[in-house]
């Protein structure tokens, strides 16, 4: 099950209950406006402990309609890239850090 803003934003009020809720939203608003802007520029995004977030570019090329077998123009476009850090592939894997 995906976690949605939304269940986040709730779930560190709860831990953090000396903030306003308002305040959380705008600072957990301004960490992802920050990020998008970074791999918009083409730069990585590094967070310790979590991962880092990078762009690939995708070559434009000649795909194929799979429902009517006609070939398409796709253009060049950027993809993203997620690499986890070793700390968070420990944790998930229930691995001893």
């Amino acid at each position: 099950m995906a976690i949605v803003k939304s269940k986040l934003l709730k779930q560190i009020s709860q831990n953090y209950p000396n903030f306003l809720k308002k305040d959380l939203e705008k600072f957990t608003n301004i960490i992802l406006k920050e990020i998008k802007k970074t791999l918009r520029r083409g730069e990585r995004v590094e967070l310790r402990g979590f991962g880092v977030f990078s762009t690939n570019k995708q070559k434009a090329r000649i795909s194929r309609n799979p429902k009517t077998g006609e070939k398409v123009h796709t253009p060049e476009k950027k993809t993203i890239h997620f690499k986890m850090s070793k700390d968070l592939f420990k944790k998930i894997n229930n691995e001893e850090e």
